[in-house]
């Protein structure tokens, strides 16, 4: 596999809601809440996830466990729209709560848990971090 236009998109997606999730779900904590931000960075979130989600789809891997292509990692991409969907179903019925859960499991299933499969040293990114580190040595 090859760093391809559609990966290098996904990657840069994946990469800045790694990065901007933990702004968001900061700015509603605390004593000192800031709403503007969080609603900003909430917003880039979504739309690197949605980014992130859909790009996954033009992504198939044909040498690992996979079903026309695609592989378990694959799941991701229905949990995140419908964790997606979910999430703004409970803003709009005014349950902070549920909104709050399901963005922080989202976050820690979609982009940390994701991040770590990925860099698995039998996968495409896992080879260039892995295989680059370990040429160093």
């Amino acid at each position: 596999m090859q760093l391809t236009p559609t990966i290098a998109i996904h990657l840069s997606a994946a990469l800045g809601a790694l990065v901007l999730g933990p702004v968001a779900l900061w700015a509603r904590q605390g004593a000192r809440q800031r709403p503007w931000l969080h609603r900003a960075a909430g917003y880039a979130w979504v739309t690197l996830m949605l980014i992130t989600a859909f790009s996954a789809l033009f992504i198939r891997d044909f040498q690992l466990p996979n079903l026309a292509g695609y592989t378990p990692i694959h799941l991701l991409v229905p949990v995140t729209l419908f964790s997606l969907f979910g999430a703004f179903w409970y803003l709009a019925r005014r349950n902070i709560e549920g909104h709050r859960k399901t963005m922080q499991r989202l976050y820690w299933s979609a982009c940390v848990g994701a991040g770590v499969f990925t860099l698995l040293p039998g996968r495409y990114l896992g080879q260039l971090v892995w295989g680059q580190w370990l040429g160093w040595l």
